[in-house]
């Protein structure tokens, strides 16, 4: 998948850019740009892209990505309707965003660390992401040298984390570009819309408008992904989903998250996740703290 480059909306006042993301979507593509991006994900059910890595979107989720790195944000439109399913806070900075000479400082080379780490994409974990969870919403607000210094403490308390963990993988190279964009979109639309049902590889290479053999290696070079895992990847995603909340059974969460029997389903689920459905089911439970009747 070719992304798109985007371009970070800033204003005169500000040296980065801090939005909040409230509503029916992300209303993002497949995309790079040159600032290094932090998300949180305060509400939301669906998915995320980062690199050649697919991973299931839960509340609370925090990523920093380093520049370049294609991504993208996407919403479960069969996620229960509300009137704003989706809740987001995006940093987006430079790495000089003060200035070529800032990152050469001494205090500053363990952010330089972070920076180059940041290439592949880090999962911010544990004590970790609930201080930078903390602080990136105190930022919302701030303004002039707070806000500055905002920032600083988060790069600060990321730069000595032991809590990150990469997400894309060693051999991913982020390969920015222009080309395609408009392919891509349309083959990942069809799987947003049609992944309940059976889609086999000549229905995606249609939609790229490609023979099925280049249509593969297209998908593979792009992502590192052939497009069957990327498929499955999104379906297992649905189950998450639907193992998580509600009491519908495994069969019928194989069926709605497009599989044809409950064997290829509890394969692929074993495969991606680590675990059966049911296992994951239990863990997720075990998660939620019981009420205590007054």
């Amino acid at each position: 998948m070719q992304p798109a480059f985007e371009r970070t909306p800033t204003q005169q006042w500000e040296s980065f850019h801090c939005e909040v993301v409230i509503g029916r979507g992300y209303n993002a593509t497949w995309h790079f740009h040159p600032e290094c991006q932090l998300t949180l994900v305060i509400k939301s059910q669906g998915y995320r892209l980062v690199g050649d890595s697919l991973t299931t979107l839960e509340p609370g989720d925090l990523v920093f990505l380093g520049p370049n790195l294609p991504h993208v944000w996407c919403q479960d439109p069969s996620a229960p309707s509300s009137p704003d399913p989706v809740h987001a806070i995006v940093v987006r900075f430079h790495e000089a965003f003060l200035g070529p000479g800032f990152l050469e400082v001494p205090e500053m080379r363990p952010v330089v660390r972070l920076l180059e780490r940041a290439r592949r994409g880090l999962k911010v974990q544990g004590k970790t992401r609930e201080r930078v969870a903390g602080r990136m919403q105190e930022l919302v607000d701030a303004r002039g040298l707070s806000r500055l210094a905002g920032l600083l403490s988060i790069l600060a308390e990321l730069a000595e984390s032991q809590e990150l963990r990469p997400i894309a993988s060693p051999g991913f190279e982020p390969d920015p570009g222009v080309g395609d964009h408009e392919r891509v979109e349309r083959v990942i639309g069809f799987i947003d819309r049609h992944f309940e049902e059976e889609i086999d590889r000549e229905d995606l290479a249609r939609e790229a408008h490609l023979s099925a053999g280049a249509f593969s290696r297209f998908f593979k070079v792009r992502t590192g992904m052939t497009p069957s895992r990327y498929l499955n990847e999104v379906r297992v995603g649905r189950a998450c989903r639907l193992l998580s909340g509600g009491d519908l059974k495994v069969t019928e969460i194989a069926l709605k998250s497009g599989f044809q029997n409950l064997a290829n389903f509890n394969r692929r689920f074993r495969q991606i996740m680590k675990m059966t459905p049911r296992e994951y089911r239990q863990r997720i439970r075990d998660r939620i703290p019981r009420s205590v009747s007054q």
